[in-house]
């Protein structure tokens, strides 16, 4: 299910997902960039960092803001969405 009912509307979970700019990592940073974001959103658990980044779990916005970041460092703009 990739829809939530929130007070009769629809949020798309696809909105949280930042796989669309996990996708655009070069293959040498993939670890780096991977490792950077579970410590910005203290994540300790892969089964956590999946959630995440499948957008199963909606990030604060101080989260969203550093995601942002660490993906900035490395040239990709575009990140939300699948």
């Amino acid at each position: 299910m990739t829809n939530k009912q929130f007070k009769n509307q629809y949020i798309d979970m696809n909105d949280y997902a930042f796989l669309k700019g996990y996708g655009q990592v070069q293959r040498r940073h993939i670890v780096l960039v991977k490792n950077e974001i579970m410590e910005a959103l203290g994540l300790k658990a892969r089964n956590n960092w999946y959630f995440r980044l499948y957008g199963k779990i909606e990030p604060k916005i101080s989260e969203a803001k550093a995601i942002e970041d660490i993906f900035k460092k490395y040239g990709i703009t575009d990140i939300w969405g699948r």
